[in-house]
């Protein structure tokens, strides 16, 4: 497998996912250039979305699809934005209202705690009755004043307090060393590999 659809139409995730598939000499294309629609997130759960995104993509492209479905959890909003993330304002998506929004609902908190999370699946074909599906959390807090211009979605607000710094201010390979993304990715990639070895001892016994 050396081409895959990214079942997202989001730049930011479509640049970090192509950096950290490229020394795998994995190409990935976006949905978006193939004319593919982005699909529904109706789902309660990262999985669900994460599996029909890439069940659309395949039907669409008739290729192999990794999608993710993401989000920042806040622990004093019960997991709030969680699988919302992208839409916590409202339609149209926007991420300076979306982080709006989520300062406005926690003034006077004292508990910042948060996690974003990850949830990365890659389907063969539409059918595919075994996907591969892997997951990545990333902690730390959310603060009032945006730093950094790296990154997107909550990245500026998103302090990371082993680093003394938010997300967006990461050099993006430091950012996609440690991401909930880039932790889920690397699972990811090892169950593949996993599968290309059970392959191989099932066609040898065979």
């Amino acid at each position: 497998m050396n081409r895959v659809v990214l079942a997202s139409g989001n730049p930011g995730k479509l640049a970090e996912l192509r950096a950290l598939l490229a020394p795998l000499g994995i190409e990935c294309i976006s949905q978006a250039d193939l004319g593919i629609a982005e699909a529904d997130e109706p789902h309660d759960t990262f999985v669900e979305n994460a599996l029909a995104k890439a069940r659309h993509a395949c039907q669409a492209s008739g290729l192999p699809a990794l999608a993710d479905d993401s989000g920042v959890c806040v622990a004093a909003l019960d997991g709030l934005p969680g699988v919302r993330s992208a839409r916590f304002a409202g339609e149209p998506k926007s991420d300076a209202r979306n982080n709006a929004k989520l300062v406005a609902s926690l003034d006077g908190i004292a508990d910042r705690r948060a996690h974003y999370a990850c949830v990365m699946v890659l389907m063969r074909h539409a059918a595919d009755p075994e996907p591969l599906v892997a997951n990545g959390t990333w902690h730390g807090e959310i603060i009032e004043t945006p730093r950094g211009t790296g990154g997107f979605g909550y990245d500026a607000h998103f302090f990371l307090p082993e680093f003394g710094c938010t997300a967006a201010e990461l050099e993006p390979a430091r950012k996609n060393a440690c991401s909930h993304r880039g932790i889920a990715l690397r699972r990811l990639v090892a169950l593949l590999a996993d599968a290309r070895v059970d392959r191989v001892a099932v066609a040898a016994v065979r």
